[in-house]
């Protein structure tokens, strides 16, 4: 088959950050199925492990890197239950497997979907990693619940990147809470306002501009852009009692003792932590990730895909990982097969 990798770390305008080779096909086992990919995703995870893998070594075999893909089951394991081959499905990957970015691809059923029908394979591929990293943070991390918390203000940081675009959709949509979130260009601020935020605000002067919003405090805050640069800013702004959740990690430690007056709680989202350690809930982002697919379909979710390239080819993945290097880009970049 062929597949798009890497055998060193390299910049993404170098020659080789990206080849295309020939492999063979993975054989499914177990509970795991044999995608034929028909579209892919790129993530800012995807950039990060390609520049950090391989940074004093060349690899023999080129490392498949790719979390998010859409297909059709091709084969299934011996003990797979909940799909069949033909089914049509969406997911995100694991980390400690085989990347999405070649023509096939084995996962576990647990951790994939139903991919939406009434989303065509880029319009699904874009969403797995972004929706179930978004549902996690809100409802299992957060555990925000629909009827008790109906009204509350969450802030958004980083509101019109992938995570952000789809939290604010759940967060109006399923959660009834008011939404504020985070951009300071024209077209980010617009892209926001078209997920459905109440308000937006210039994260260069966050608190002022939440403050000058009329939100003295907010009720949750969930950070998509960096940990360390707003940290003072969350501590100022959470309401005593309240929760802040954070996917972006940190490169130093966090002080969570300035939490401790507001009694403030605080988690980390990080949605390979399922297939990671196998847990025993595992199973619930394949729920996840079907729950999503019918909130498609009702129209009550829209996919967040704003550009697609088309074809298998290693400048695709370079322009891809390009543009999200950048920092510049809106909502999601699918690669379509």
């Amino acid at each position: 088959m062929k597949a798009v990798g890497f055998k060193t770390s390299l910049p993404i305008n170098e020659t080789t950050s990206f080849i295309e080779f020939e492999t063979e096909i993975p054989q499914p086992l177990g509970r795991e199925l044999l995608i034929r990919i028909e579209a892919v995703s790129v993530n800012p995870i995807d950039y990060k492990i390609r520049q950090n893998s391989a940074k004093e070594t060349v690899l023999a075999t080129p490392k498949i890197i790719g979390w998010d893909a859409a297909g059709i089951v091709e084969a299934i394991g011996s003990e797979v239950t909940l799909f069949g081959v033909g089914d049509k499905v969406y997911y995100a990957g694991d980390l400690n497997k085989q990347g999405s970015n070649a023509a096939y691809q084995v996962i576990n059923e647990r951790i994939v979907g139903k991919k939406p029908v009434s989303l065509s394979m880029e319009e699904a591929a874009v969403m797995p990693l972004t929706g179930v990293t978004a549902w996690e943070i809100l409802f299992d991390r957060i555990r925000i619940h629909p009827e008790k918390d109906k009204g509350k203000t969450l802030l958004i940081i980083g509101g019109a990147g992938g995570v952000g675009s789809i939290a604010i959709q759940l967060a109006k949509e399923l959660a009834g809470l008011t939404v504020i979130a985070t951009a300071s260009r024209p077209e980010t601020i617009a892209w926001c306002e078209e997920q459905g935020a109440d308000v937006v605000v210039n994260h260069k002067d966050l608190v002022n501009e939440v403050r000058n919003a009329g939100f003295e405090y907010v009720d949750f805050i969930v950070d998509f852009a960096s940990t360390n640069l707003y940290w003072d800013s969350m501590v100022e702004l959470i309401k005593p009692q309240g929760h802040i959740a954070s996917i972006t990690g940190s490169n130093e430690p966090v002080q969570l003792n300035l939490l401790k007056t507001k009694s403030v709680s605080f988690s980390w989202e990080l949605m390979y932590t399922r297939s990671m350690f196998e847990t025993d809930d595992m199973i619930e982002q394949h729920h996840i990730l079907n729950k999503m697919s019918e909130l498609f379909d009702a129209g009550v979710l829209k996919s967040t895909l704003n550009k697609t390239l088309v074809g298998l080819t290693a400048d695709n993945f370079k322009e891809a990982h390009r543009l999200l290097e950048s920092g510049k880009t809106i909502g999601k970049i699918a690669i379509k097969y």
